[in-house]
């Protein structure tokens, strides 16, 4: 009679011999793990757990607002109950100020902080998609025809142009007080005008919302809360607001201490003898924009093909703030198209180079063009040889 086998023993025991089926986990588990683990690396080099108090750090007050959401769901409690060596399931949740259905991209929005989280090591915690991001999707998604469209599609229009012509620009969205009635975004791909706000009101949470009438530029709009559109362009790596016009004089010589001087529109006539050029001087025009200053940009025009390889002398300047150099040059440029200077000259090394901010037009062609830019009127404006004047497009 053979020996019973350490198998056959353990048995005769009561020891399941059958190899323990490895659990898996889902990828949400994974994450409401990795989640739970941060927080315990908090309290093992903190010697407490994390607290949600405005004077604490952002990555604290994050961990405390993670914590308090897995205590609160059963499932995500009973997934790390055998990790918690620190006792940190203990008690009932605590009803914190921030919501706490929100992710963690939702929860840092909400605290004021607008940070990467792919590059930031926070590990990500979206074990449940938030109830409030669920109704902004909702929201967003429940677009009505907007019957006055008409109204508002010139707006939309003239908000691109000034986009075009550095008077606005875009910026990251930020804060919630960003929103408000007759402010512009851009959400989705598409741009969007807070038409209308209604009253503030206190939501399920006691934090403040209200109702907007959002129109978007492709013929829709959608009755959202303003805390849903907040959603929205935090979520939207795209997404932007639409800065104001510039405040303060674009062009002139009064300034106040909040413009920022942004450079200089020259305007430069040659004094060269060449016959192609002589014969125009009084309506051949170099027009640029120079940061620096004009005179130091015109030094060694004699030896620079650019400036026709011969000295020049300015005939106007127009200073100007708060916009952008290069998108004003190109503007200038663009509508001043059909008088360009067609010519070709060598350079002193025999290199052929054509000029490209010479243009046959008259120095009052030149004003107008700054004071269309002033009042925005330039857009879709272009200059006519034929009658020496702007007109539209």
């Amino acid at each position: 009679m053979s020996e019973p086998s350490d198998f056959d023993i353990l048995k005769q025991l009561g020891v399941s011999t059958e190899p323990e089926k490895k659990k898996t986990l889902s990828a949400r588990d994974e994450r409401v793990i990795a989640g739970f683990e941060e927080i315990q690396r908090f309290v093992d080099e903190h010697r407490r757990p994390p607290l949600s108090g405005g004077d604490k750090d952002i990555f604290e007050r994050l961990y405390a607002v993670r914590l308090e959401q897995i205590k609160g769901l059963t499932e995500c409690r009973n997934l790390v109950a055998e990790l918690d060596y620190q006792g940190l399931l203990s008690g009932e949740p605590v009803n914190l100020e921030v919501d706490d259905s929100m992710d963690d991209d939702a929860l840092l929005a909400e605290l004021g902080v607008d940070i990467d989280t792919k590059t930031s090591g926070i590990t990500e915690l979206k074990h449940v998609r938030s109830v409030s991001d669920k109704k902004a999707a909702e929201e967003a998604g429940n677009r009505d025809r907007c019957e006055d469209f008409e109204e508002f599609k010139p707006m939309f229009e003239r908000v691109q142009n000034e986009i075009s012509n550095g008077i606005r620009i875009t910026k990251p969205f930020e804060l919630k007080s960003e929103i408000r009635s007759g402010s512009y975004f851009i959400v989705g791909g598409q741009k969007a005008y807070v038409a209308e706000m209604g009253e503030i009101f206190s939501n399920a949470q006691g934090r403040t919302d209200a109702r907007l009438r959002v129109i978007f530029d492709n013929g829709t709009e959608s009755n959202m809360l303003m805390r849903s559109l907040q959603r929205l362009l935090h979520q939207d790596d795209a997404g932007r607001r639409i800065t104001d016009p510039n405040a303060g004089p674009l062009f002139g010589t009064e300034t106040s201490d909040q413009d920022l001087a942004s450079g200089t529109v020259y305007v430069l006539r040659s004094k060269s003898n060449d016959p192609q050029i002589s014969p125009h001087r009084d309506v051949l025009h170099k027009i640029g924009v120079t940061g620096g200053q004009v005179e130091r940009r015109i030094t060694n025009a004699k030896n620079d093909p650019t400036f026709l390889l011969a000295d020049v002398e300015i005939v106007a300047r127009y200073e100007l703030y708060n916009i952008n150099r290069s998108k004003l040059e190109n503007l200038i440029h663009k509508v001043l198209a059909p008088a360009r200077l067609n010519i070709q000259i060598k350079d002193r090394f025999g290199k052929p180079v054509t000029p490209r901010e010479w243009f046959l037009v008259p120095l009052p062609v030149i004003d107008e063009v700054v004071d269309r830019i002033k009042d925005g009127s330039i857009a879709k404006c272009v200059y006519d040889p034929s009658s020496a004047s702007i007109t539209k497009v």
